[in-house]
C-alpha cells in the first residue's frame, strides 16, 4: 500500500481478526512480501464478513459480487476502488503477478456461507478448500512464484477445517477423519498413515 499509515492499520486489523496468521506473516522478513501476504489474509477477512453482516443472502451476494468487481478492476489495470484492502490487494496482485484463479475460488467458498442449509462434509470440505486453501495458495505464490501452490492450498485447506472444527466445536470420527484427510493430502501422506 503506498500510504505506510493505511498499511499499518491492515497489519493491526489482521492482527485483531484473524491472530493466527498474521503471526505467521511475521515470519516473512521482507517488509513489503509481508505486506502483501497480510493484503490477502484481509481480503480473506472481508469475503468472511460479507455473508455475516448481510441481512439476506441477496444482500450478502452484492457484498461478494463488489469483491469481485474489484478483482475485475485489479487485474483490467484500471483505477481500484478505495477501500484499504482493495488498495493493498491490488498493489500486492501487482507486484506478485498473482494468479487470479485462487482469489476467485475464496469469492466462490462464501457463496456457500449464504445458504441456510447446513453443510455436509463434501460441502464443509470443498469450503476450506476455497477459503483457507485459497489464501494459502495466493500467499505461497507472492512469497514465491515457483512454490508448490498445491501443497500450499492442502496445508491451508486443513487449517480452515481445524479452524471449523474449533469454532463450530465439531467433534467425532467424521470431523477427525476429514482434518486427518487434509493434513495427508498436504503432507502428500495417504490417509492410513493416521491410526
Amino acid at each position: 500500500m503506498s500510504d505506510p499509515e493505511a498499511s499499518e492499520d491492515l497489519d493491526g486489523q489482521v492482527r485483531r481478526l484473524d491472530p493466527e496468521r498474521w503471526l505467521s506473516s511475521r515470519f516473512v522478513a521482507d517488509p513489503q512480501a509481508r505486506a502483501d501476504v497480510v493484503a490477502i489474509y484481509a481480503f480473506d477477512h472481508e469475503l468472511g464478513r460479507a455473508p455475516k453482516v448481510a441481512s439476506n443472502a441477496l444482500l450478502g451476494e452484492i457484498r461478494l459480487t463488489w469483491w469481485r468487481e474489484m478483482l475485475d478492476e485489479a487485474y483490467g489495470g484500471g483505477a481500484v476502488r478505495r477501500h484499504p484492502t482493495a488498495l493493498a490487494l491490488a498493489e500486492a496482485i501487482a507486484r506478485r503477478s498473482l494468479p487470479r484463479a485462487p482469489l476467485e475460488a475464496m469469492i466462490d467458498a462464501r457463496y456457500r456461507e449464504l445458504d441456510p442449509a447446513p453443510m455436509n462434509l463434501d460441502d464443509a470440505l470443498e469450503w476450506a478448500e476455497g477459503t483457507g486453501g485459497g489464501a494459502a495458495q495466493a500467499a505461497a505464490l507472492a512469497l514465491d512464484p515457483a512454490a508448490d501452490a498445491g501443497k500450499a492450498r492442502e496445508a491451508g485447506k486443513a487449517w480452515a477445517i481445524g479452524r471449523l472444527m474449533a469454532t463450530a466445536g465439531l467433534e467425532g470420527p467424521a470431523a477427525r477423519a476429514a482434518l486427518a484427510e487434509a493434513l495427508a493430502q498436504a503432507q502428500g501422506l495417504s490417509v492410513a498413515a493416521f491410526p
